[in-house]
């Protein structure tokens, strides 16, 4: 059975919040996610804030790099689900 890559994209940050700067992986690719662990760390001009993982999978695919600006709904990662 082969897994089926699904794009998992940056969340909103409310408060007029559209974009924010990548500061660090927390999950790597190849890691095994579950619902609500932490993906990634990114900074708005606010605040730090985790990404979570919205379901479950292997990230498959890193789509941005630390340090790149991301706007919200960019894709972030790729998943893959069985």
């Amino acid at each position: 059975m082969s897994d089926s890559l699904v794009d998992m994209h940056v969340p909103g940050f409310g408060q007029s919040l559209d974009e924010a700067l990548l500061i660090e992986w927390v999950a790597g690719v190849g890691d095994r996610v579950e619902r609500g662990d932490v993906i990634a760390v990114v900074e708005t001009d606010k605040a730090s804030t985790e990404v979570v993982a919205e379901r479950g999978g292997r990230v498959a695919v890193h789509a941005a790099t630390v340090g790149t600006i991301l706007k919200t709904g960019d894709v972030l990662y790729r998943l893959a689900t069985d």
